[in-house]
């Protein structure tokens, strides 16, 4: 039996097999249509939802309801940008935030469907 020092243990490796461009389109509702008829008869459950399964708090966008730009619904959808690491703009961001926002909400509700990352370990075992 030999007695050897471990100097660096192996890391885990996470390989992004997604792509940098969302998805779906923000007007592909016919992709989970049950999502998007939730997202538009009871859009504020929806979101609160949603911002909640993203880890944000669950009633954070009701604060929508305030000035012309919803910004709860811009920032998370740059931090989503940013965490799945999807090509895009601001300027963007804030049109389809603005005139679009249940549309928006449904785009994030199947880009986190699509990403949703499982965490396995492989060949772990207690010593």
């Amino acid at each position: 039996m030999s007695k050897s020092m471990v100097v660096m243990q192996p890391q885990p490796v996470m390989v992004s097999r997604d792509s940098d461009q969302w998805g779906s389109g923000i007007c592909d509702c016919c992709n989970d249509v049950p999502e998007c008829c939730f997202a538009y008869w009871c859009f504020a459950c929806f979101a609160c939802i949603k911002a909640k399964k993203y880890g944000e708090c669950l009633c954070l966008p009701l604060l929508d309801v305030c000035g012309i730009v919803p910004p709860i619904t811009m920032s998370i959808r740059v931090s989503m940008r940013q965490r799945y690491g999807i090509k895009g703009d601001m300027c963007h961001d804030c049109l389809v935030a603005t005139f679009c926002k249940a549309c928006v909400w449904c785009q994030m509700s199947r880009e986190m469907k699509a990403r949703d990352l499982q965490i396995t370990l492989v060949s772990a075992r207690n010593l």
